[in-house]
């Protein structure tokens, strides 16, 4: 089914004094038919207002256009169980990270040579991978950034298995000139206990050089924010959740990983996804001593 959202813009005044208005504001809606008044409802329900006198929408358009997560509209849901794969596939030579080794994939023992060592008709390969843990899609714990944090093998299923997803897209959020996430843009969502999942649409030139420079990131205050709302991980479909081109200050890291708090960079399909209503997985084998690990990550909806 599609999704459906109504531009318009509004005056809404307040019984006791005084009003508010907007311009070009857009809105997700249930359906297409949705009535002028009950419009109206669902737009001072999102905002949060008491003591409404009057509500005033003109200009309204309602289009297809995917759901942004606003308050008192559900998610979409379906009869049918779907999972979607949220990570990019490792292959050798991938390069992840510029500046970072890509991975190699070398034979341990060929099918050939196998021959010699089963029954006739029986055949193995056991191939040897050798990579950085910053490949493809990959999990940071604690440990990436603390000597005294817990490893990969120290972190607790339950914060990676099953999270209830909250999902912001927030491809026209942010530009070239302001790449940096801010708290006023996740403010209206409820996170406690959540993933929250950044969509900015950046995966699109993940492999090609483009993805290395001007890419989008949390800002210092954004993760402040979703630490203090309880967030339990955070993952971003962009090169870092900080700004690589800051000079070497990892900020968002650094709080992030201090409050426990996971997190995932380099995540895809982002855009497959409903504001609210899926459930999110990436759980990292468990490595004693080691810090970041790729994850198949996926969300079932």
């Amino acid at each position: 089914m599609p999704d459906y959202r109504a531009h318009f813009d509004f005056d809404i005044r307040f019984a006791n004094g005084g009003g508010l208005t907007g311009e070009a504001f857009r809105l997700d809606v249930p359906s297409a038919d949705i009535s002028q008044r009950d419009l109206e409802l669902l737009l001072v329900g999102h905002l949060g207002l008491t003591l409404v006198g009057s509500v005033a929408i003109t200009g309204l358009e309602i289009v297809e256009e995917p759901h942004r997560g606003s308050r008192g509209v559900d998610a979409a849901t379906s009869g049918d169980r779907r999972v979607i794969d949220l990570s990019h596939p490792i292959r050798a030579g991938l390069i992840t990270y510029p500046g970072l080794p890509a991975p190699t994939i070398t034979p341990h023992l060929t099918r050939e040579d196998s021959r010699a060592k089963y029954a006739p008709g029986t055949e193995f390969a056991m191939d040897i991978l050798t990579m950085i843990g910053n490949t493809g899609t990959y999990l940071d714990s604690p440990f990436h950034r603390y000597a005294e944090g817990p490893d990969l093998a120290g972190l607790d299923l339950s914060t990676l298995v099953g999270l209830r997803a909250e999902v912001f897209h927030l491809e026209d959020a942010w530009d070239a000139t302001s790449r940096g996430i801010r708290p006023d843009v996740l403010a209206d969502r409820d996170v406690r206990g959540a993933a929250v999942l950044l969509h900015t649409g950046w995966d699109r030139w993940f492999g090609a050089p483009e993805y290395g420079h001007g890419a989008p990131f949390l800002t210092r205050e954004g993760a402040q924010w979703l630490i203090e709302a309880g967030a339990v991980l955070v993952g971003i479909d962009s090169l870092n959740i900080d700004d690589a081109e800051s000079g070497g200050e990892r900020p968002a890291h650094s709080l992030l990983l201090a409050a426990s708090v996971h997190v995932v960079e380099h995540l895809t399909r982002l855009a497959d996804l409903p504001p609210r209503g899926a459930r999110f997985t990436a759980a990292p084998p468990a490595v004693e001593g080691f810090g970041t690990f790729p994850v198949r990550a996926f969300a079932e909806l």
